[in-house]
């Protein structure tokens, strides 16, 4: 039996209680201008709209959307739904408008707090015209039935109320790389358990300061930054947009930070649009000189405090993690899912083996099962998904183990590495299956490849379809036609037979969310993309050249 935890409402109290006016949230207001909220202020407007959402008289546990890109009063909010005694429900911000309509419809959302948002008029036609909608201090213009400004005109509540462990607090609806999103049930004690463990795994205090930035409706920013500040008293600031996200780094200059791999890789090329990769590499290895050059920057990337960096949601290319060591920052992979609050493996300093995650997180059993699935057991593990008792029937065992869906291995000490997933396995017309997440990230240690997939079904070899990171095509080939070719011969040198790549094919598309090539959390949807290019998978594998360039 492990040990007692504490749930986020208490931890959140005693915090208001101790240093009430120690910043919080510190939320950019545009024009260089931020706003500064303390744990009293948090906790003041969070019980003003508590007692507001109160005097709705709902029905006790009713579920209340959250839509809205990273900002303060989004954690308000959430904090406001737990002390009202509902559920929070988030959406991804980038959502389509039948997405959202799906989400606001399966999950029985009742009410819906709008705020920052890129594109409200496409996603507001998949908001029903009967569902209330309440907009936070940062929202897009437009009508809505009630505002903040409203709920702050009520008292705050005066109790502290304390849902208990097995309480519903959450639903998270997964991006899914596949078919429709589920919604993952969280109670408070998972929220509890994996918060007060992984925050102590690298000692984080109230010195500590974090940037927000990944979509907060996702698991690891929910507990990397919004459980973690509360269980922790870090300050939490948050980036304003893309083209201000340098300057939000340097104005937090974070402490900790937590990325997909797909941000470490634009700091990296950040970098090198400045000083050529050759010419940086050959300064950071200079005697003496290379550790003053690798600080100076990353301090003018704003990462110049970091002292814990962790990356998730995908493998991370061996050269980049190699990278960031010459510039004196060591990135640590993480791995966990939405269905175990993001609790389930980490790489510790002085622990790394190359190629390997790392081991359990504490209180986290792990097994391989006999066709090589991950299965982890712990009371970060969901509730189920909601309403979809079959589906949470087939992900969790009768002995209450998680099936991840990756396939995987252990070392000795308990370090897991991903072998790739079961279900993205495919067979080629020879009868040869290829697990295509190893290839992948072989290839994608080519710095200008930004995003690759392989692919394979039925074809009599894979290909390799990547997207590179240089926004001239014609240049781009000219320069990098020989480099690519080079790189497949030494991918293929190291592959079994066959899982050789029968060529690499540069495609002229950019895979993004916004155009459904990816899901919000940044991962393939392999199915768009081989739904995309699949007419021309034939045609291109006989073609000649091993490097192909999309006409």
């Amino acid at each position: 039996m492990s040990a007692a935890f504490r749930l986020p409402l208490d931890v959140f109290y005693e915090r208001e209680a101790r240093h009430p006016r120690q910043r919080f949230l510190v939320q950019p207001t545009g024009g260089g201008q931020v706003e500064t909220l303390s744990w009293a202020d948090v906790g003041h407007q969070a019980r003003c709209a508590a007692h507001w959402l109160r005097a709705r008289e709902l029905p006790q546990g009713s579920h209340i959307a959250l839509i809205s890109k990273n900002c303060a009063h989004w954690i308000i909010a959430d904090l406001a739904i737990w002390m009202a005694g509902h559920v929070s429900v988030p959406l991804y911000p980038n959502l389509t408008a039948d997405s959202v309509a799906q989400v606001l419809s399966h999950s029985e959302s009742v009410l819906a707090f709008i705020g920052k948002l890129d594109d409200w008029p496409s996603m507001s036609q998949g908001v029903p015209a009967d569902l209330p909608t309440i907009s936070l201090p940062l929202h897009p213009p437009g009508a809505f039935d009630f505002n903040w400004t409203d709920l702050q005109r009520s008292s705050p509540i005066q109790d502290d109320p304390r849902p208990p462990a097995e309480q519903l607090a959450t639903i998270i609806y997964t991006s899914g790389t596949t078919g429709l999103p589920k919604g993952v049930m969280h109670s408070f004690g998972n929220f509890g358990f994996a918060a007060s463990r992984g925050t102590r795994l690298f000692g984080l205090n109230e010195n500590d300061r974090l940037l927000s930035y990944l979509p907060l409706c996702h698991v690891a920013e929910r507990m990397f930054v919004e459980l973690a500040s509360i269980y922790t008293g870090q300050t939490v600031f948050f980036a304003e947009s893309l083209d201000t996200f340098i300057t939000d780094l340097q104005r937090a200059r974070p402490t900790a930070l937590f990325g997909v791999p797909r941000i470490w890789t634009k700091f990296q090329m950040g970098v090198y649009s400045k000083i050529p990769a050759k010419r940086l590499d050959w300064l950071l290895g200079l005697p003496f000189i290379g550790q003053r050059v690798g600080h100076k920057v990353l301090a003018g990337l704003g990462l110049d405090a970091l002292r814990v960096a962790l990356s998730g949601a995908a493998a991370v290319p061996q050269t980049l993690l190699d990278w960031y060591q010459k510039l004196g920052l060591d990135v640590l992979e993480v791995y966990g899912l939405t269905e175990s609050c993001g609790y389930s493996h980490i790489c510790l300093p002085g622990q790394y083996r190359q190629g390997w995650i790392g081991r359990p997180c504490p209180d986290v059993e792990v097994r391989i099962d006999a066709s090589g699935e991950v299965q982890i057991r712990s009371q970060a593990i969901m509730l189920g998904y909601f309403k979809e008792q079959q589906k949470t029937a087939e992900t969790i065992t009768e002995d209450g183990f998680l099936r991840t869906g990756d396939k995987g291995e252990q070392d000795g000490e308990g370090r897991l590495r991903l072998t790739g997933r079961l279900k993205e396995i495919f067979k080629t017309s020879k009868g040869k299956y290829v697990a295509p997440a190893p290839i992948e990230n072989r290839l994608a240690v080519h710095s200008r490849i930004e995003q690759v997939c392989v692919v394979g079904e039925g074809l009599s070899a894979p290909l390799g379809l990547c997207v590179l990171s240089t926004v001239n095509h014609e240049e781009a080939r000219a320069s990098l036609h020989s480099s690519l070719e080079k790189l497949l011969e030494e991918v293929n040198a190291v592959l079994d037979k066959h899982e050789q790549l029968r060529r690499l094919v540069v495609v002229k598309d950019s895979w993004a969310v916004e155009n459904g090539f990816l899901t919000p959390t940044l991962k393939l949807k392999r199915n768009v993309i081989e739904a995309t290019y699949g007419a021309r998978f034939e045609e291109w594998s006989e073609r000649s050249e091993a490097v192909l360039w999309q006409d």
